[in-house]
């Protein structure tokens, strides 16, 4: 097995357009959610630095209010067959993630996109360092905003390009540790937030970057929540890059 080190730090981003080249860590498109100085120190509700939100706060206010809509309809396939190779490297989004978030990343033999092995270093949701090991199911690649979620909030009418092209952005994708994960389902950042309260900041404004992106539109008591973590997140940047917002037109979906 050939072996990458690395990993993504936890306060750096590097954004470049998904697309080119193949899977390196170079060419992975956003590198994940940007985290300011505030979001890595964050008390009770994601910042304990007080004053002023910085961008990603801003962003909350241009977000469309509405009620949630029903969930009828939906399903995982809606939005295309899981972790497409919509940027075209040859590695599914699956491995694209793997590769960028863990640290210490093993290959399958003669496989440069099949992560054998790595580590979280530690895992947001949860603050500890986790293990994988592919077939087992210590890390799950989280949808920051849940399919779900999107469905009820706009996806439901969108062409299936678009909802390919959510599934499968980077910017709206994090490896992370499963059991923490799975307790989040579809919820919105006023049902749930990572137990690991000094991620909150940067969970929070990688959600309002997603709905940003994407138009997809809150409810009341979620911009309450994001409001609410975020004002305590002093110059909280708003997370950038990814793919583009339309899959090529060879993906689809039902």
């Amino acid at each position: 097995m050939r072996v990458r080190g690395g990993g993504v730090a936890a306060a750096v981003v590097l954004v470049v357009m998904f697309g080119a080249g193949g899977c390196d860590g170079t060419t992975l498109g956003s590198a994940g959610p940007e985290e300011s100085a505030s979001g890595a120190n964050g008390g009770a509700n994601g910042g304990a630095n007080g004053g002023g939100g910085g961008a990603a706060l801003a962003a909350v206010d241009s977000l469309t209010v509405k009620g949630r809509a029903p969930k009828t309809g939906y399903a995982r396939d809606r939005f295309g067959s899981a972790w497409a190779d919509t940027d075209s490297n040859k590695c599914d989004t699956r491995d694209d993630i793997l590769i960028r978030d863990l640290a210490g990343v093993k290959f399958r033999s003669g496989d440069d996109c099949k992560v054998a092995s790595g580590e979280l270093e530690p895992d947001p949701y949860s603050g500890k360092d986790v293990k994988f090991t592919r077939g087992r199911s210590e890390v799950d690649i989280d949808h920051i905003v849940a399919l779900s979620d999107a469905w009820q909030k706009g996806a439901k009418y969108w062409d299936p390009s678009k909802r390919i092209a959510l599934a499968n952005d980077p910017l709206n994708l994090r490896a992370v540790d499963a059991s923490t994960n799975r307790s989040k389902g579809d919820g919105d950042a006023a049902t749930w937030l990572p137990p690991n309260k000094a991620y909150r900041c940067t969970y929070v404004a990688n959600q309002v970057a997603v709905k940003k992106k994407y138009e997809l539109w809150v409810t009341e008591a979620e911009k309450a929540a994001m409001k609410k973590v975020l004002s305590g997140c002093g110059g909280q940047k708003l997370p950038t890059g990814g793919n583009p917002t339309s899959a090529p037109a060879r993906f689809h979906a039902s």
